[in-house]
């Protein structure tokens, strides 16, 4: 067999398991075995959150990969987390379940189209949210997530000109709450933007008891309208301090998961599209990895995260000056 040609084919080893075996055994196995240690977003599927060592956004998670004492990352989550645990990591071996497994805010926005776009604007520091690729952010001044968003634009003075990329929703949000102006990348995240007002306000009508809740990623129709605005993990915050009983949740729906893991007496609603089982809030690419690849692609120690040493060396200085304001 070959796992190069197997890689590139499926974006995961394609190998037969067998099915007697207990998986999350053998995972805690394999993890005990390897020094390794596996972070999750919590997008994930609730399998791979249960078993994670670390859960997580994309904050916390570039945090734990910092400090980690491991000597394998396994990173559940999208291409570009696991390029940033191995910038912030280059001598520790990380590996995704599922190479496949991308972000289409990441995708809107391409190395050469950027490098065209910022030479029309010399004077502009270059702030890049971290759902970007590697090369993006080796050509960025700094990093911010959604949670530390506000406060990175704001360590900036206020006659600073600013470039904010990929995610427009966000840039607009950040715009409208501290007054700034930013040049703003055309980009979207498909989980967030797919959202409509108007079935957004047909769920409160019908949930008058309800609060709702959501990502900034969202259009700016939603978040005016929305009861509390914040990163995943501020989100997951908000539900476990708040008297609600009651959350209608804009965002992907794997949080779900840890919100009733952590209020079971409350009830959660997915803001979509379409009816609430409908899986229009998935992201395809997180749902890409699975308990099975998480397990293969430990056992084989494949598919890796390679990034060649230039590339690290630019991307992790605008990443460090970004921890270091959070």
């Amino acid at each position: 067999m070959s796992f190069t040609n197997n890689i590139e084919n499926y974006g995961y080893l394609k190998i037969d398991i067998d099915p007697t075996i207990n998986l999350i055994n053998e995972i805690k196995l394999l993890k005990k075995e390897k020094n390794a240690i596996i972070l999750a977003h919590y997008y994930q599927v609730p399998e791979i959150q249960d078993i994670a060592d670390f859960i997580g956004d994309s904050l916390a998670l570039s945090q734990e990969a910092q400090k980690t004492k491991a000597e394998m990352i396994i990173f559940a989550g999208v291409h570009f987390m696991a390029e940033t645990a191995k910038i912030l990591n280059p001598y520790k071996k990380v590996i995704i379940p599922d190479l496949q497994a991308g972000c289409s805010l990441a995708d809107s926005c391409k190395t050469n189209d950027f490098k065209k776009f910022i030479k029309q604007y010399p004077d502009h520091i270059i702030v890049s949210y971290i759902n970007c690729s590697a090369e993006i952010k080796a050509l960025s001044d700094v990093i911010c997530t959604s949670g530390n968003a506000v406060k990175i634009v704001e360590s900036f003075p206020k006659d600073q000109k600013l470039i904010f990329l990929p995610d427009k929703n966000l840039g607009a949000y950040i715009n409208n709450i501290t007054g700034r102006n930013m040049v703003l990348w055309n980009g979207t995240c498909e989980v967030h933007d797919i959202l409509s007002i108007e079935k957004v306000l047909k769920l409160k009508i019908n949930n008058p008891d309800a609060k709702l809740i959501s990502h900034p990623e969202c259009k700016a129709a939603i978040l005016e309208i929305s009861d509390f605005i914040g990163s995943t993990t501020a989100l997951l915050n908000y539900t476990k301090k708040d008297n609600a009983k009651k959350f209608i949740v804009a965002t992907e729906t794997g949080i779900i998961h840890q919100m009733l893991k952590n209020s079971p007496d409350k009830t959660f609603i997915i803001a979509s599209n379409n009816d609430e089982s409908c899986s229009c809030n998935d992201c395809q690419y997180m749902k890409k990895n699975t308990l099975q690849k998480l397990y293969v692609c430990m056992k084989y120690e494949l598919p890796e995260v390679i990034l060649p040493e230039e590339l690290i060396i630019k991307a992790r200085k605008p990443i460090l000056r970004m921890l270091e304001l959070s």
